[in-house]
């Protein structure tokens, strides 16, 4: 291999990487942190209020409306049951699938709930971090002085 090939050589691998791995920030606005962002934000309030949408609106909704179908349902399958010893699939049809709304709404409602819980523990767990974190940083800042 001749000099001046070892030397193109070089040169193109090392054009290559520099613009391939050319990121020394990101750029202001473009999202992600930038300059003069914090790279992670919470907002308790909006968590609390959140939270308190699900408790109060969503559940109560939920619960409400499912409780509305069911009689509705209820009355469809009756109406379509058997009088005179003989009735309509439908019946039968609408049983089923009333069985399957009811497990779909209190799998919905386990879900609300689930999610209420979350985001009131999220509140604490970052609260938690921040104050571990705290501690240990003032740990570290009585060591620096020897």
């Amino acid at each position: 291999m001749a000099w001046d090939e070892w030397e193109r050589i070089k040169s193109d691998s090392t054009a290559q990487q520099s613009a391939s791995t050319r990121l020394n920030q990101v750029a202001p606005g473009a999202g992600n942190g930038g300059v003069g962002r914090p790279d992670m934000a919470s907002s308790p309030a909006a968590k609390k209020a959140a939270a308190k949408a699900i408790g109060e609106d969503m559940e109560p909704g939920v619960t409400r409306d499912g409780k509305h179908a069911a009689e509705s349902t209820n009355a469809a399958v009756k109406e379509f049951g058997p009088k005179d010893g003989h009735g309509w699939e439908t019946s039968s049809a609408l049983k089923r699938a009333q069985e399957t709304w009811e497990k779909q709404v209190r799998m919905l409602l386990g879900r609300l709930a689930s999610e209420k819980q979350a985001l009131s523990a999220t509140g604490i767990s970052f609260r938690t971090n921040e104050l571990d974190t705290t501690a240990r940083l003032a740990r570290q800042s009585r060591i620096d002085g020897i």
